[in-house]
């Protein structure tokens, strides 16, 4: 991952964590915001997401640790004050939507996109799954987006979440699916259903996604949210043994990070990044590739090119 900033020039992360744990850092106004984020309409509705959000897997699970509920608080608060809208986690990711919750309370409520899902088997588990879910984000409203995660008991929650949405109670419904799995279940349901998303995995090296996904979530009007850019941060450790290629000062990208998440949201089928971090730093990175160019097809082929060949 990318080095965090020296000591002399930020707060210290005692500091930062105390701060973030009290209350005391300011929330910032929308209009105190830097430049704004690069926007995707979900097509079903045409509301405009910015289009790196953030995903809590593995990151925000801390369980009641303070400090770590501390630090997850400050990522959380950064992507707020970076123009960030859409959070994703799952009952799957452990304590992450307890922690989520926490920070959302310590941050008064911020503007939100809160996207979640539904991993259970069961019509009853179901709902007792989603209503707990809502409490540990203490959500005063319904979700904006629920997902069936990897397709589990899809046949039984996918009818839920639509009855959901037509009854008001659910803005969205999608489904999930990571690291290349069941593809080609993905896509029958993408046919056969009238999705507003669809999460899969897609990055620089796993480009399985561009072949029939990407191209029928665009065909069929379905919102992309894209899991594992970094590849759980393994890419972002291989890539950092090297120095950046010159053609990365023309997209405006410093971090290798940037380089990653730029590439993905060049895809115009895609809506939404959803990279994980527990470190205010690298979060600042991933946001700033949300502004400035994008890379056009040419050099979005010699990117996936020059990275597989390192």
């Amino acid at each position: 991952m990318p080095a965090p900033p020296s000591r002399s020039t930020t707060p210290s992360r005692r500091t930062l964590l105390h701060a973030a744990a009290a209350g005391l850092l300011p929330v910032p106004a929308l209009g105190q915001a830097p430049a704004a984020l690069l926007t995707r309409a979900v097509p079903s509705t045409r509301e405009a997401l910015p289009v790196v959000g953030l995903g809590s897997w593995i990151t925000f699970n801390v369980g009641d640790d303070p400090e770590g509920r501390a630090a997850a608080t400050a990522v959380v608060q950064a992507f707020f004050a970076a123009g960030g809208r859409l959070i994703d986690s799952s009952p799957m990711y452990g304590s992450a939507q307890q922690v989520i919750g926490y920070a959302l309370a310590t941050l008064r409520q911020p503007p939100l996109y809160a996207a979640d899902k539904v991993w259970t088997r069961g019509a009853a588990r179901g709902a007792e799954q989603i209503a707990t879910s809502q409490q540990r984000w203490r959500l005063a409203r319904p979700f904006d987006l629920l997902q069936v995660h990897n397709l589990l008991d899809w046949e039984t929650q996918l009818p839920r979440l639509f009855a959901m949405k037509a009854a008001g109670q659910l803005r969205h419904v999608g489904i999930t699916t990571s690291e290349g799995r069941r593809h080609r279940e993905i896509e029958a349901l993408m046919v056969r259903h009238p999705l507003d998303f669809v999460q899969f995995s897609y990055n620089l090296l796993d480009r399985e996604a561009e072949q029939r996904l990407l191209p029928l979530a665009a065909e069929r009007g379905i919102a992309v949210l894209v899991n594992r850019p970094f590849r759980q941060g393994a890419l972002l450790q291989q890539l950092q043994r090297h120095p950046l290629p010159g053609w990365a000062a023309e997209i405006g990208c410093r971090h290798w990070a940037q380089v990653a998440l730029k590439f993905v949201l060049a895809h115009p089928a895609v809506t939404c990044a959803i990279p994980a971090t527990s470190q205010v730093a690298h979060l600042r990175q991933n946001m700033e590739a949300a502004r400035g160019p994008l890379p056009d097809a040419a050099l979005r082929r010699r990117m996936a090119a020059d990275v597989a060949a390192l």
